[in-house]
Order: C-alpha cells, then sequence, then structure tokens
C-alpha cells in the first residue's frame, strides 16, 4: 500500500493530478471510532499485490478537522466516517463509508 498522510487541502491538488494515473483512494479515519478502527483494520489487511502501485491519502479527521471538511467541499461529497473516496481524474468515481468500505470494490474500479 502507497500510503500518504493527508493533511492539509493544498495537498487535493497532487491527489487530482495522481489520480489521472490510474485513481487515488483518500481514506478518512476517526481514530475515536471502533468501526472506522476496524474498517481501517480490514482495508489493510486485505490489500493486495494489484493495488499495489494505487495511492492511498490517509486522513486522522480528529487530527485535520478543516481539512476534512474541505474535502466535502472540494469533491463534492458528504461527511462520513469512515468514508473511502475513490478519485480519478481529479473526480469522484466512487464513494462509501462503514462495512461498504471493502478491497473487492477498489479491484474493480481500479480494473474498469
Amino acid at each position: 500500500m502507497v500510503l500518504r498522510d493527508l493533511q492539509d487541502p493544498s495537498q487535493f491538488n497532487e491527489i487530482d493530478e495522481i489520480s489521472s494515473k490510474g485513481g487515488a483512494i483518500i481514506f478518512k479515519h476517526s481514530t475515536r471510532c471502533v468501526i472506522s478502527s476496524m474498517a481501517w483494520d480490514r482495508l489493510q489487511r486485505d490489500w493486495d499485490e494489484q493495488l499495489s502501485d494505487l495511492p492511498v491519502y490517509y486522513l486522522d479527521l480528529i487530527r485535520h478537522r478543516a481539512t476534512s471538511n474541505a474535502v466535502v467541499s472540494h469533491y463534492g461529497v458528504d461527511h462520513e466516517s469512515p468514508q473511502l473516496i475513490f478519485v480519478r481524474n481529479g473526480a469522484v468515481e466512487y464513494q462509501t463509508s462503514h462495512n461498504g468500505i471493502n478491497v473487492k470494490d477498489i479491484k474493480q474500479l481500479v480494473n474498469a
């Protein structure tokens, strides 16, 4: 997993640019939420070689609340936590939350 910390809205330009090369993921995580921790653990555990080049931007929304709010306005998604947002060519192609977060769906998106 190519993991990058998402801490500032200025990184959205980087995400949008990188997403034109096959996509990028934003994972919004509440470090105070058990469900969010379970979703993050499951995502890491199930990740495999097929997705090795897909960048994942990890957002600790407790520490970076303003950035979390900026994700909502920049990408036009409702706030959820945990939340997985798949960006391709600078636009949200898919988003899900809670138990909907799974590697199988990510693989289908990458291969589409």
